[in-house]
C-alpha cells in the first residue's frame, strides 16, 4: 500500500511534463475561503515554512505539492534525487536542474513563478506549479493547494474574480478520483462554509470529502467546536478533523513548526480531551495518507484501463498523421493514386466511407438522371405555349394563297419542332447538376488525412480536376444540343411508335369510302351551309362597315371566310365596295369592275389592318376545330416519342462525354500536371498545424506508454 502514492506521483510527473491532464489522477485537493488557514495546514503537514504569506489573495496559482517520505539512511534516493547531502530538499517541475535545500528559496521561487504567469496584480492563473518535497518528517501525500474563495474583488482584481476562482476549484474537485479537503475556520458558522458548499455540489453523497476545522483557539469564550467536530451540525462521511494553526504573531516571531505542533497537542488535551486523539495535524496527516492510499487502490484498475485505451487512441491518431516524408516522389504517386481511386469509387458506390446522411457521388448522379431530369421532362407540356389560334394560323400560313382540303404537313412540322426545342434546356440543366456533383466529390475525397497534411497538394489537385471538368463541359453541352438538333433535323412521321398518324389517316379513309350517297348528301349539306354563311356574312359585313368607321371588328375574319368560299359576281364587288367606303379617308370605288382606285394624293392603300386575324372571342367552325384537334393529337404523340428518346439519350451522353471520361483520365491528368520534379518539394510541404499535432500526439503517446509501464510494475499483491 505504501508504494501506491509514489506511483501516482510518478504518473503526475509524467503527465505534467507534457502539459496535459487527460488522465484524472487520485490526489487531495485543498479548498477553502480566503484566510481560512489552508496554507498553514499544508505547512504543518510539511513541517516547514515554505508558502508565501501576506494579506489578501496570496495563493494565485494551483500548487501541486508532492510530499515524499525519505528515510535518513536512504542514501541511494538522496544521491539520485538530490545529488547533495541534505536531510530535506525540494524540486520544481519547471526548474528540474536546481535543488532547493533552503525552504525560504522555495517560497521565493513560488512567488517568482506566480508573478511570471499571473502578473504583479492580484489576478489568478489556472496553470499549476508542481513542487516535490523530500523529507523524513512527512507522510507520502499528493495535495493541491488552490486560491482561496473570495466574493469581492480588491485592488486591480478583475470583476469576475469570484467566478474565476470558483471555476478553478470546480475543475479540480470535479475530478472523481480526487479527495476534497474542505477547510473552514472554527470562528465562523460551519453552515456558511463555502468549501463544504462547493464540495457538496460535486460530491453530494460525501464519499470523498474530508472536513478540516482550523483556528480552534480563536473561538469566542464560552463556545467550543464539539458539535461541529462530532458532525452534529453538518455530517461528513470521511470525518471532521480539528487543528490549531500558528497565529500571525507566531509567524512574525518566527515560531517553529515543531513548537506549534506541541502547543497544538497541549491545547487539544486541555480543551477537547475526548477528541484529542482524533484531532490535530499528525492525525490529519495519517488520515490523509490512509484515505489517499485506499482511494488509489480503488481507482487503479480503472486508471490502468484508461491509460491503455488512450495509448491505443493516440497511436491510431499518430498513424493517421503519417510518418516523416522520406521518398517524396513515391509518396506523391501514392497520394495521387489513392485520391483517384477514392474519386472513382465514390462515383461507383464502392467507397470505404459511405455517407449515410445524404446522397453523394454516383447515387446522386443516378437521382439527377432518373428523378430530377425525368420529373422535369414530364412537367414539360407537349402543347405548352400553343393556343388554338397559333395552330390555326400555322395551318393557314402553310397553305399559302390556296385553300387546303386537308391539314398541311408543314404546319405539323413547324409546330412540333417548336415544342421539341423546349427539351433542350432541361438537358443542359441536367449537365450542370452532374457537373456540380462531380465537383462536390472532390471535397468529399479531400477529407483524407493526406489532403489535410499537404494543403498545397490538395489545392493543386482541386485545380487540375476542376480544369478537367471545365474542359469537358462544352463538349457535353454540344452533344446534348446535337441530340435535340438531330430530332429537329428530320420529323419521322413513319416512326413505329407514331400511331396517331395511322389512326387519323385510317379515319379519313373510312370517311371517304362510305359511298357516293353519303358523299352526295355531305356535299349538298356543305353547299347549303356555305350559301347560308355567305348571305349572313355579306349582311354582317355590310352593316358592320356602315356602323363602324375605325375598324373591321370580327368582319375581317368573316371577309376571309367569304372570299375562300369562292363567291363571285356582284355580291363580292358590292361587299368590297361597302367595305372600302366604310374606311375613313378612302374614296368611293369607281363603277368599272376590277379597277384600282387611288386617292387624289396618289398614296398607296394600307392593307395591314385588313389582314385576316382570328378574334379571341370567336368560336371556331367544326372544320377548324377538327383541324386543330388533329394537329394537337399529332404534336402530342410525336412529342412524347421525342421526349422518350431525349430522356434516354441525354444521361447516356453525359455519362460518356463527362462522367466516364473523367473517371478514365483522372489519374493520368493528375500525374501529368503534378508529377514534376521542380514542384514535388513545394506540393509536399507539410502543414504546420499537422506537424504540431503530430509532435503533440507523439509526446502524449510516449507519456501514456511510460505511465502504462509504471502502472504495470504494481503487482496485485501490493494492493492489499
Amino acid at each position: 500500500m505504501e508504494s501506491l502514492i509514489p506511483v501516482i506521483n510518478k504518473l503526475q510527473e509524467v503527465f505534467n511534463a507534457v502539459g496535459s491532464d487527460v488522465i484524472q489522477l487520485p490526489q487531495i485537493v485543498v479548498i477553502g475561503t480566503q484566510s481560512s488557514g489552508k496554507s498553514s495546514v499544508l505547512e504543518n503537514l510539511v513541517g516547514k515554512d515554505f508558502l508565501p504569506r501576506g494579506a489578501g489573495v496570496v495563493t494565485r496559482r494551483p500548487l501541486v505539492l508532492q510530499l515524499i517520505y525519505t528515510a535518513k539512511d536512504d542514501r541511494e534516493i538522496r544521491q539520485h534525487e538530490c545529488g547533495v547531502e541534505a536531510e530535506e530538499w525540494g524540486r520544481f517541475l519547471h526548474n528540474k536542474i536546481k535543488v532547493f535545500t533552503d525552504f525560504d528559496e522555495i517560497r521565493e521561487e513560488i512567488e517568482r513563478e506566480t508573478e511570471r504567469m499571473s502578473g504583479v496584480n492580484k489576478g489568478i492563473c489556472p496553470e499549476p506549479i508542481s513542487l516535490k518535497i523530500f523529507s523524513p518528517r512527512v507522510l507520502t501525500l499528493t495535495l493541491v493547494d488552490l486560491p482561496g474563495i473570495t466574493k469581492v474583488p480588491v485592488g486591480d482584481q478583475p470583476e469576475d474574480i469570484e467566478f474565476q476562482i470558483r471555476d478553478l476549484c470546480l475543475k479540480y474537485i470535479g475530478n472523481p478520483n480526487s479527495i476534497i479537503l474542505a477547510v473552514t475556520a472554527a470562528n465562523t458558522d460551519l453552515a456558511t462554509s463555502e468549501a463544504l458548499k462547493l464540495a457538496r455540489e460535486v460530491d453530494p453523497d460525501g464519499h470523498r470529502t474530508l472536513a478540516v476545522v482550523t483556528k480552534l483557539d480563536l473561538m469566542d469564550h464560552g463556545t467550543d467546536a464539539v458539535d461541529a467536530l462530532c458532525g452534529r451540525i453538518i455530517p461528513v462521511k470521511l470525518g471532521i478533523v480539528g487543528v490549531v494553526n500558528r497565529s500571525q504573531a507566531d509567524i512574525n516571531h518566527k515560531k517553529g513548526i515543531q513548537d506549534a505542533l506541541r502547543d497544538e497537542a497541549s491545547f487539544l488535551q486541555k480543551r477537547y480531551p475526548s477528541l484529542a486523539s482524533r484531532s490535530g495535524t499528525p492525525y490529519l496527516a495519517r488520515t490523509l495518507n490512509r484515505l489517499l492510499m485506499h482511494h488509489i487502490r480503488d481507482c487503479l484498475p480503472e486508471l490502468k484501463t484508461r491509460v491503455n485505451v488512450m495509448a491505443a487512441q493516440f497511436q491510431q491518431l499518430l498513424n493517421s498523421f503519417g510518418d516523416e516524408v522520406a521518398d517524396k516522389p513515391q509518396l506523391l504517386l501514392q497520394i495521387i493514386t489513392k485520391f483517384a481511386a477514392a474519386y472513382c469509387n465514390t462515383i461507383e458506390g464502392t467507397a470505404k466511407n459511405i455517407e449515410t446522411t445524404e446522397l453523394c457521388g454516383g447515387a446522386r448522379i443516378c437521382y439527377i438522371f432518373h428523378e430530377a431530369f425525368g420529373r422535369t421532362l414530364k412537367l414539360v407540356d407537349p402543347l405548352g405555349g400553343l393556343t388554338e389560334l397559333d395552330i390555326l394560323t400555322a395551318i393557314r400560313n402553310a397553305t399559302g394563297p390556296r385553300p387546303a382540303l386537308f391539314v398541311p404537313e408543314v404546319s405539323f412540322e413547324l409546330l412540333v419542332k417548336r415544342q421539341i426545342r423546349r427539351l433542350e434546356e432541361p438537358g443542359l440543366r441536367c449537365i450542370e447538376l452532374v457537373h456540380e456533383e462531380l465537383q462536390r466529390i472532390i471535397q468529399h475525397c479531400g477529407t483524407q488525412q493526406e489532403m489535410l497534411r499537404f494543403p498545397k497538394l490538395h489545392e493543386r489537385i482541386v485545380d487540375v480536376i476542376t480544369s478537367l471538368l471545365r474542359r469537358r463541359l462544352p463538349v457535353t453541352n454540344q452533344m446534348v444540343e446535337n441530340l435535340v438538333a438531330i430530332e429537329l433535323a428530320y420529323i419521322n412521321t413513319k416512326h413505329p411508335d407514331f400511331e396517331e398518324a395511322k389512326l387519323i389517316y385510317r379515319g379519313l379513309t373510312d370517311e371517304l369510302c362510305d359511298g357516293p350517297d353519303h358523299r352526295k348528301t355531305a356535299i349538298q349539306n356543305a353547299a347549303a351551309a356555305a350559301a347560308t354563311n355567305k348571305q349572313v356574312k355579306i349582311g354582317s359585313t355590310h352593316s358592320s362597315a356602315l356602323s363602324s368607321g375605325d375598324g373591321l371588328s370580327d368582319s375581317a375574319w368573316n371577309l376571309g371566310n367569304w372570299s375562300r368560299i369562292g363567291a363571285k359576281g356582284d355580291a363580292a364587288n358590292e361587299s368590297n365596295t361597302h367595305l372600302v367606303a366604310a374606311q375613313p379617308g378612302m374614296s368611293q370605288p369607281p363603277s368599272a369592275p376590277g379597277s384600282v382606285t387611288q386617292s387624289p394624293s396618289r398614296r398607296g392603300i394600307n392593307l395591314l389592318d385588313e389582314v385576316p386575324t382570328v378574334p379571341s372571342g370567336r368560336r371556331l367552325t367544326p372544320h377548324e376545330q377538327r383541324e386543330c384537334v388533329i394537329i394537337e393529337k399529332l404534336i402530342r404523340s410525336y412529342f412524347l416519342i421525342v421526349r422518350k428518346n431525349i430522356q434516354d439519350s441525354v444521361p447516356k451522353a453525359i455519362m460518356h462525354f463527362l462522367v466516364n471520361y473523367v473517371k478514365d483520365n483522372l489519374q493520368s491528368e493528375l500525374v501529368s500536371h503534378l508529377y514534376k520534379q521542380e514542384e514535388i518539394d513545394k506540393l509536399l510541404d507539410e502543414s504546420e498545424q499537422i506537424a504540431a499535432r503530430r509532435r503533440e500526439a507523439s509526446e502524449m503517446l510516449m507519456a501514456l506508454q511510460k505511465a502504462s509501464l509504471i502502472i504495470s510494475e504494481i503487482r496485485e499483491t501490493h494492493l492489499w
